[in-house]
Order: C-alpha cells, then structure tokens, then sequence
C-alpha cells in the first residue's frame, strides 16, 4: 500500500467525532460481557445489523460512488474496502475468543498491541514516525497494560489465548491501515457499508461452519447487541472511519486505547467490577502517551504541505 495524501488541519467536527467515538467503543467490552451469547455470535449479529441500517442508506444516496468502484481506476479502492472487512473479521475471529482462553485484562492488553503494528505498517509504507512517536506508542501500550491489570497466566489454554489477542491487535491494525487508504476518497457510508458486510458474511460463514448458535438469546442480550450495533459499531467503529480522512490510521490506534478507560469506568459503575491498583497510575501513562503521540504526529504534519483532500460530501 502506498501512502495516502497530506491531510488538512484537524477541525472541531473532527475532535469532536473522535471524542464520540472513543466514548462509543469503551461501552463495547461491558457489553460483551453482559450479553450471554458467543463472542462470534456477538460480532457476526453487530455488523449485519449495522449493514441493514446503512445499507438502505448508502445504497439510495451513494448508488454512483459503488459503480466507480466497480470499474476502471476505482477498483482499488472498491478492494480496499473489501479486504479492510476481511481483516476486521480476522480481528473478531482471534481477539472476541481470546478473551474466553485467557483472563479479559490479558487479551486487553495483548490487543492493546495494535498501535505497534500500525506504526510498523507505516514504516513498511515508507513513511518514518518521529521519535516522539515511537515513544509515545510505547508509553501508551505500557499504560494500557497497567490499567488492564493483565496477568499473563502460564499454561497451553492461555498460551493460545494470549497469541490470539496478538494476532487480534495485529489484524486491527491491517484493518485500520486499509479504512485510511479506502477513505482518501471514499466516503463513510460507502466504505463502512462494504467493510461491515465483507465481515458479517465471513463471520457468517465461520458461524455456520464451527456450529456456533446465532439465535435463541435471551431479551437482555439481545438488548446489548442492539446497544453495540448503536454505540460500539455505528458510533464508534464509524465515527473512527470517519476520521481517518483527517488523522493518520497511528494515531487513530493510539486514540482507541482510550477506550480503557472509559470501559473501566462503565464496568465499575454497571457490572461492579473494581479497578486494580495499578489502574490509575496505568490510566495516566495511557493518556500520557496518547498527548506525546497527536502532539508528535501534529509537528511532524506541519513540516509538510498539506495537498487539497476532497470533502467529505456528509460522510
């Protein structure tokens, strides 16, 4: 993959969709831990009724922009969508069943890998992070680790869950990389109408073919699938797509750690789990990181000139 345009200066719309999203994706592990179903089960259901809301949607407003994709030039983007679907139900499948081999804080954390893959994404891109980066990735992942609580058990059944959760955080990272190169000219609803039903079909798929049940949930779990759909996934996932117009898929990784946090804080208050210890001096090394990272990536922007990016057209 090539590396994608010079990108505007940041604008309030766009803090403030990443602040949304950031709030919208801490609600997604309490979620999936209230809701008695599978994990698969979970993630096939969030983006098939995430396709069903968008798809009426982008299909009556957006009809041109998928026959572009079709044809000529615009196949590879139409591709980049498709394979940024393919690699987010690659995370799905590998990091949602981690968390049942291993403890939840060691998948946490173990996912929370992700930004290290992206900054290594853009490095295999041609692009060279700042110094400033680089650490403020590695102060980040230690903070989130920290305030997971990860307790990194030693036996084969945790072995395969802690590797799971890597090779989670490692296709998030692909998937991320992809929605940046799809998103230098495709718009939101477009590029996130193929990409969640890339992934729901696959998930389908991996469903059917290991037996998992997709029905038969009671009304609560039912209740927080439908939260997920709305929070999680349109909100979350979305509004985080919807950025990567304006911020570099690295920061955008780095961004999403702060969802620890804020899940934190939501499984204290609902399902009463209490912090760790180690939570609040975690929580501050993650925040500090992510600060050293947007302030990093932000000089590094203003050393080039920004090229004129294309609007958005209402995502």
């Amino acid at each position: 993959m090539s590396p994608p345009q010079h990108r505007p200066p940041l604008d309030p719309l766009t803090i403030g969709v990443v602040v949304v999203a950031v709030a919208a994706v801490s609600s997604s592990a309490p979620l999936i831990a209230f809701a008695a179903a599978p994990a698969l089960a979970i993630a096939f259901w969030r983006n098939l009724l995430s396709i069903a809301l968008l798809g009426p949607f982008s299909l009556a407003r957006r009809r041109a922009e998928f026959r572009v994709l079709t044809v000529g030039a615009g196949r590879r983007e139409g591709w980049y969508c498709v394979l940024s679907g393919v690699a987010l139900a690659a995370h799905f499948a590998t990091w949602m069943p981690s968390a049942k081999l291993t403890s939840v804080a060691a998948a946490t954390a173990l996912g929370a890998t992700q930004p290290v893959w992206q900054g290594l994404i853009a490095r295999w891109q041609g692009r060279r992070l700042p110094l400033a980066v680089w650490a403020g990735i590695a102060v980040a992942v230690v903070g989130a680790t920290l305030a997971t609580g990860a307790d990194f058990a030693v036996s084969g059944r945790a072995f395969a869950g802690d590797l799971l959760a890597v090779v989670g955080g490692m296709f998030a990272a692909v998937y991320t990389a992809f929605g940046e190169r799809a998103r230098a000219s495709i718009s939101t609803t477009t590029y996130t109408t193929i990409c969640y039903g890339v992934c729901a079909l696959i998930l389908l798929v991996v469903c059917l073919v290991g037996g998992v049940p997709l029905r038969g949930f009671d009304t609560g779990t039912w209740l927080a699938i439908l939260g997920l759909v709305a929070g999680a996934q349109l909100l979350g996932h979305s509004m985080f797509n919807y950025a990567l117009r304006r911020i570099s898929a690295t920061t955008i990784s780095v961004l999403i750690l702060l969802e620890a946090p804020g899940a934190a804080l939501i499984a204290w208050v609902w399902l009463g789990q209490l912090p760790r210890p180690l939570a609040l001096p975690g929580l501050a090394l993650l925040v500090a990181g992510v600060a050293v990272v947007v302030l990093g990536g932000a000089r590094a922007g203003r050393r080039t000139t920004p090229a004129p990016v294309p609007a958005d057209a209402a995502g």
